[in-house]
Parts: structure tokens; C-alpha cells; sequence
């Protein structure tokens, strides 16, 4: 294999670049392996260069590997928990040889640390996805700041990993759903009753497709559990028009469909990266559910045609319009006006229509149709609800759980908690005790806030982009000064019934008891994100933040789970009323726990953290989504790729740094405010300890915790401020235990520091 300066491509370059050009472009090479400890390759006779003694200094590192079985020799010395990962909870010597390229494959360097490692696992199953036995590798793509790569990772590979559309080709991926707890399987699609088009192109995909089995069929009356079609546009392919979906992105993992909220969070991160042609689909496909199914859907599929989800139209849309090419600015208005009226709509029938709007308060709730029990949860979710009546009724648990979904059995009780069950579920919040067995009930301040936002963005598209000039779906004209009273009015009502004078906090109230819940909830920040408090509510609010502010970002609703949501609308809301230093402060903390988690175990970004114990390793009912793959990660997790992409481009250069070196926030702040002369008294501190290691790691030691990060300066030393820097250096400073050896080559990461632990003191 010859190796030229000239096949050299960025190192950083996309995988589907950096194994498909210079030297990785080729699958025909081949090498030998040399048995023993470590993978040590060498090309044949026929295309091997002079075996040098020492390779170039002055070079950086490259490394000559045999794919397969360099991952073979890998994942059996360092994955001793058998999960293809390798994290800070494998037991291996943390320390592998790769032959150098300018060597010929002879000499060899150690790769050590998780980090290194984990990053040498990935690149390998990267370089297998494009069919490549042997790669010359940049040790520059293992020892890459973490911050640079997983935002890196987020652009180029997990955007179009969570990237669907509702057409043949996709329904390949996304008929099967695990949450389906019906008998008949068979997948199945409901096109809406006028859409003739779409209903035949279906048609022939089932003909044609004959392995899905699948079943077409117009919306009916009585709905079975199956996916919902989405929008379609008009290709080209092979020569013939045909449908193609228009795509979207779905959350992860078991969640395989468009969904509402998340979709919204998941738009602000494309358009971070510039994907605004997919952010833009998404917009579309929540337009075709409010015209065809009423409502933009929980998820897309049947078992959620009566429940929403927390309402972003409006600002999705007006987010996305500003990215639009100034090219095509009549086009432009068009869609937006559009887009509008399906706001709108969505407002108008849903939102403040009964049963969601509360006729005393004229607030919003969380208030869906329906009865039975949520088809998507796992048979035995609710059986410590049913058995007693089931009981009562001397029926077996089964016999009584088919009566009453098909309303042969009548329970009001049930009834009642069912109905707060879905409420839960429409809200988005379904981890928490903030809502049990009451959320119907609730005006609360995340909905009126989100509605608040609707009224003043229409209010405002209409006077600023419009000129005044849009008609609703029934063909009323629309004026921006009515809905600026309409805002006017609901801000009214919100200072009301949800302000709570004496707490500095906004409350949800209970529309049926007559008072405020007084739960505290983060979501009290949404009143700033939608500009709806006042500025002394905003530093009443920003003197309560104690209550929410964990050491790795935000407590969702005081718990200890962090929720990306959360993170990003409190992010913006300190951002509107010129409190960017808390904002960023905020989104530190956030950043930190996601960059952490991600160097120690293997690139996870999954779907929630523990913010207060700055774990990933959160006991929840179906897993923490994310989590589970195969030597790479692929999709991450929606609005987590999101709020990071989001996050960055919110905190400063010296905060970057200090995430590229995972230096931690209490330390972190603590040193910035002592800078700024800020009374001690005012630094929340935390005690760090080693505990939180010796509970996620398998053997106990702390010294497999987490690998740091450092350039030639030390965190808060020297000219690179705070955070220090990379200084062009690929060098790594680590804090180490005694059994952790340092090379001082600089070219490999010792292993692991001790993982701080916390305890909350408020």
C-alpha cells in the first residue's frame, strides 16, 4: 500500500468521505496480520514500502489496520461486559497497539484510554460501513476533541440516522412498532379519506412489497392501531413520476414516528446545521395532520388520533421561514401563510374549544378524547390499576382489561383516571408526579405560554411579513391587532390564576378545585420564553433558578432527570431578557453532563440524563432510549442532538474549551466568579466525591471513572484563560491513578481520573 501526502484528505472529514477517498479508497489491499497480543499489519511484498526504523517525528500519527480483525483482537481484550461498547465499565488493560503507516505497519504505539479506545472501536465499524478491510487511520480522528466530535458526529451521521419519510422505501423501517400491544401485528396504513393519489399509490406499494403485508386502508370510523400517512411530493425516479414522503425526523430508538413536541426541538438543531430543506419538511407534515386528522398528532400513529402534544407551530414555522432563500420571497409568504392557517385552525378547534379550554379561567388544558387504556404501553403497565376492579368484578385480569376497552364494561373511576392518563401523554411530561391523576384538570403554564407565543406570533407575522393580509380556514380575515388582544387577554389571565406573587413562580391551576397546584416546574421559565412575564416577574423568576439548577444542568420537573426541552425554552428565556450570562451558565452545565457521558461511554447521547448524580444511568420503565448499539452510535437521540448543537452555539469560546477538557461546572464557575470578585457566599457548592463511580462502575474502583482532556495549560492557568486550550496540541493531560501509566510521547491519553459525585444542598 503506498502512502502519499497527496491521498491525504481532512481528518476530520465525514466518514462517508474520509473511507471513500485517498488512502481508504480501496478495499483491494492486502495485508498480514501478525498474531499475538496486539493487531500488528503490514502490506505484502508487492506494494510495501521500505520498512523505515523510526517513523517522522515531525508527522503526526497514522496507523496501518487490518478492520476486522483489529476489532476482533479489540472487542475481545476490551469489552469485558460482552455490550460491543467500550466504556468506563469494561475491566481491560485500557491499552491496545496499532502499527504506525510510515512503518509499514512494524513499529507500533500504544492507543490507551476509554476515550482513545471507544473512538478506535468506532472508526472501525465506520470504515466497515463502506466496505474497507484495511484503512490507514489518523490518530488525529481517536484523539479528537470530544466537543468537535460528537457535534461533528450530530451533523454528519445522526441527523440522517433519525431521518424517515412515509412512502414504500420507508415504510421498510418504520412499519414495525414495538409499542403496539393488539394481537394483529400486520402492519397497516390509514390514508385520509380524500387523498385518491396517495390511497393508490399505497395501493401499488402493498402489491408490489408483498414481504410487508401490508394493509391499506381509508380512515375509518372505528381506528386499530397502524400508521398514519404524512405528506407527499411529486419525484422523478427511474425515468416515471412517482410519491415520495416528505421526511422528518423521528426521536430514536422505540420511537419511530413523527412526533409533536420532540419534532419542534428537533428542527432548532437542523437549522443550527443548516439542514433547513428537512426542517422545513417537518413543518409540512404537521400542516397535512392538521388537515387531514384535525390536530397535529401525538405521533403518527392511529392509537394518537385524539391526542396533540405541546403546540410549536408557529415559531417552528417562523423559524424556518427566516432561513429561507431570499431568492424566493413571494414563494416564501405563500408557505408561511399557509403554514398560518393551519395554526390557526389547530388553535381555534383545539386548543381554545372545549373540552381543552376551561369556559371560568378561558385557559387551556391538556384535556384529550377518548377512553380505554393507552394501546402504546406494555400489556402489564396499568395492571396494579385494573386488578382491583377486575377483582371486584370476579373477572381474571384479561377478561375484564377486553370489557372495558370495548366498552362492554363501564367504570367511571377508570374512566376518570384514564382520561388523566392521556392528558399526561398529550402534555409530553410523562415522567412526573406533578400530573397524577389531575392533568386534565390543569390550566397550566407551559400550554398557556406556548398559546401566548401562538397569538403574539401570528399578531406579529401578520403586521411585519403579511401586510395584514391572510385569511383563516374558513375564509375570515385575520388582523393583527385582534390577536395581539388576544395575547393581551390571556396574559391577563395567566398573571391571575397562574402567578403566585408570594413564590416568584408561575403555578398550573386546577380548573375543578379552584387553586393553584403550588408544584414547583421549570416550566415556569416557558413565561419568559414566550415573553409573556414582565421584567419583574423575569427577576423573580431568575432569583427562584436555585430550585431547578443541579450541578449538570436542569432538574425537569424536581426530579433529578434532565429533559433537553427544559434546557433549551429556559436557554432562550433568560436570552430574551438579556440574562445571557445565566443562559450560558445554564447551558454549561448541560453540555458538561452530555460531553461526559458521551467520552465515557462510547458516544452515548441518550434520551434523559441525572442531572444531580451526572449520570446517563437512569432507572426508567423502557430504558433510557439511546443507549443500545453496536460499536458505533448512530442516531443519538433527537432533541439531545439538538440542545447540544443549540447549546454551543450559545456558550463562549472559553466555555468550549472547558468542555473540550470535561472541566467541571461547580469548578468551573466557582473560578469565574472568584475572577469577577463575587461574594464566596453566593457560589452554590457541591462536595465531589468518588461515589458516583464506585456505583456505576462494575469492580467499584474509582480509578475507571472518566477520562479528561487538557492542552499545555492547565483548566484556569496560563494565557488560555478559562478552560485553558487545545493550542493546536494533541496532546492530552489526564489525572491518573497509580496504576495508570503515562506516555509521554504525547501522542495517547492516560485513563481515568476519579468521576465527581454530588450532593444537592438546597
Amino acid at each position: 500500500m503506498t502512502i502519499s501526502n497527496d491521498d491525504l484528505v481532512d481528518v476530520h472529514a465525514p466518514a462517508s468521505t474520509y473511507y471513500t477517498t485517498g488512502d481508504n479508497s480501496s478495499t483491494g489491499t492486502r495485508l498480514r496480520t501478525l498474531t499475538g497480543r496486539y493487531s500488528r499489519s503490514h502490506a505484502d511484498n508487492s506494494s510495501r514500502r521500505r520498512r523505515a526504523s523510526n517513523d517522522d517525528k515531525s508527522k503526526a500519527n497514522r496507523f496501518l489496520i487490518d478492520v476486522k480483525e483489529t476489532q476482533r483482537i479489540l472487542v475481545e481484550q476490551e469489552d469485558t461486559d460482552g455490550d460491543f461498547q467500550i466504556t468506563v465499565n469494561d475491566l481491560g488493560p485500557k491499552s491496545f497497539a496499532v502499527g504506525t503507516a510510515d512503518s509499514g505497519g512494524y513499529r507500533t504505539i500504544e492507543i490507551r484510554g476509554t476515550y482513545m479506545l471507544s473512538n478506535l472501536l468506532q472508526e472501525l465499524a465506520l470504515a466497515d460501513d463502506y466496505g474497507r478491510k484495511h484503512i490507514v487511520l489518523d490518530e488525529a480522528r481517536l484523539n479528537e476533541n470530544p466537543v468537535d466530535r460528537l457535534s461533528r458526529m450530530i451533523r454528519h451521521n445522526f441527523w440522517d440516522g433519525l431521518t424517515r419519510r412515509i412512502d414504500g422505501q420507508g415504510l421498510e423501517i418504520i412499519c414495525n412498532d414495538p409499542k403496539n400491544r393488539q394481537a394483529d401485528h400486520n402492519p397497516r396504513i390509514y390514508i385520509p379519506f380524500s387523498e385518491d393519489e396517495v390511497f393508490e399509490y399505497y395501493s401499488q406499494v402493498a402489491a408490489t412489497r408483498p414481504h410487508l403485508n401490508l394493509e391499506v386502508e381509508r380512515l375509518p370510523e372505528n381506528i386499530t392501531p397502524s400508521i398514519l400517512a404524512l405528506a407527499m411530493e411529486k419525484t422523478v425516479l427511474n425515468g416515471q413520476e412517482t410519491l415520495q414522503g416528505v421526511p422528518f425526523v423521528v426521536p430514536g430508538g422505540r420511537f419511530n414516528e413523527m412526533y409533536g413536541w420532540d419534532s419542534y426541538f428537533e428542527s432548532l438543531g437542523l437549522l443550527i446545521d443548516e439542514r433547513v430543506d428537512l426542517a422545513k419538511g417537518m413543518v409540512d407534515n404537521f400542516v397535512y395532520e392538521i388537515k387531514h386528522y384535525g390536530k397535529i398528532l401525538n405521533a403518527n400513529r392511529s392509537y394518537y388520533l385524539s391526542r396533540s402534544q405541546p403546540p410549536f407551530l408557529t415559531d417552528m414555522a417562523l423559524k424556518v421561514y427566516a432561513k429561507l432563500p431570499s431568492s424566493t420571497a413571494d414563494e416564501n409568504k405563500l408557505w408561511l401563510s399557509q403554514v398560518l392557517q393551519a395554526a390557526i385552525k389547530e388553535y381555534t378547534t383545539v386548543w381554545t374549544a372545549q373540552p381543552r379550554l376551561d369556559p371560568k379561567t378561558m385557559l387551556s388544558r391538556f384535556r384529550p378524547e377518548g377512553l380505554g387504556i393507552p394501546p402504546e404501553t406494555e400489556s402489564s403497565h396499568f395492571d396494579h390499576i385494573i386488578q382491583p376492579y377486575a377483582t371486584a368484578a370476579e373477572m381474571s385480569l384479561q377478561d375484564y382489561m377486553t370489557g372495558y376497552n370495548d366498552g362492554t364494561l363501564k367504570e367511571p373511576a377508570l374512566d376518570e383516571y384514564f382520561l388523566h392518563d392521556r392528558a399526561v401523554r398529550e402534555s409530553g411530561h410523562d415522567t412526573t408526579y406533578r400530573y397524577e391523576k389531575r392533568c386534565a384538570n390543569l390550566a397550566t403554564i407551559d400550554l398557556n405560554s406556548l398559546l401566548y407565543k401562538y397569538e403574539t406570533d401570528i399578531a406579529d407575522a401578520l403586521q411585519d411579513i403579511l401586510d395584514d393580509n391572510l385569511v383563516d380556514f374558513q375564509g375570515v380575515a385575520q388582523h393583527a391587532s385582534d390577536w395581539a388582544e388576544r395575547a393581551r387577554q390571556r396574559r391577563e389571565r395567566i398573571d391571575q390564576y397562574l402567578w403566585n406573587e408570594e413564590a416568584g413562580l408561575y403555578y398550573d391551576y386546577d380548573t375543578v378545585i379552584e387553586e393553584q397546584s403550588t408544584y414547583d416546574t421549570v416550566t415556569a421559565y416557558w413565561a419568559m420564553w414566550a415573553k409573556c412575564a414582565s421584567h419583574e416577574q423575569a427577576e423573580r423568576l431568575t432569583a427562584e433558578l436555585h430550585r431547578f439548577e443541579a450541578q449538570g444542568g436542569l432538574v425537569s420537573v424536581g426530579l433529578s432527570f434532565g429533559w433537553a426541552p427544559h434546557q433549551i425554552m429556559t436557554w432562550q428565556a433568560f436570552e430574551n431578557y438579556d440574562k445571557v450570562d445565566v443562559a450560558r451558565r445554564l447551558a454549561y452545565r448541560w453540555l458538561y453532563t452530555i460531553t461526559k457521558s458521551f467520552v465515557d461511554f462510547n458516544g452515548v447521547v441518550p434520551e434523559k440524563y441525572d442531572v444531580v448524580s451526572l449520570t446517563h444511568k437512569v432507572q426508567v420503565e423502557y430504558g433510557n432510549v439511546g443507549t443500545d448499539f453496536k460499536y458505533v452510535p448512530r442516531e443519538g437521540f433527537g432533541w439531545m442532538n439538538a440542545s447540544y448543537q443549540l447549546g454551543l452555539n450559545l456558550v463562549n469560546t472559553q466555555m468550549r474549551r472547558a468542555l473540550g477538557t470535561c472541566t467541571h461546572p461547580d469548578l468551573f464557575f466557582e473560578k469565574a466568579l472568584k475572577r469577577q470578585d463575587v461574594d464566596e457566599s453566593q457560589v452554590r457548592r457541591r462536595q465531589s466525591s468518588v461515589a458516583a463511580a464506585k456505583a456505576i462502575t462494575q469492580n467499584g474502583f474509582s480509578i475507571t471513572a472518566m477520562t479528561t482532556f487538557g492542552g499545555e495549560s492547565s483548566p484556569f492557568g496560563g494565557s488560555g484563560g478559562f478552560g485553558g486550550g487545545l493550542g493546536g496540541s494533541s496532546a492530552f493531560k489526564t489525572f491518573t491513578s497509580p496504576e495508570a501509566d503515562w506516555s509521554p510521547n504525547g501522542s495517547v491519553s492516560g485513563v481515568d481520573s476519579p468521576l465527581e459525585a454530588s450532593e444537592n444542598e438546597d
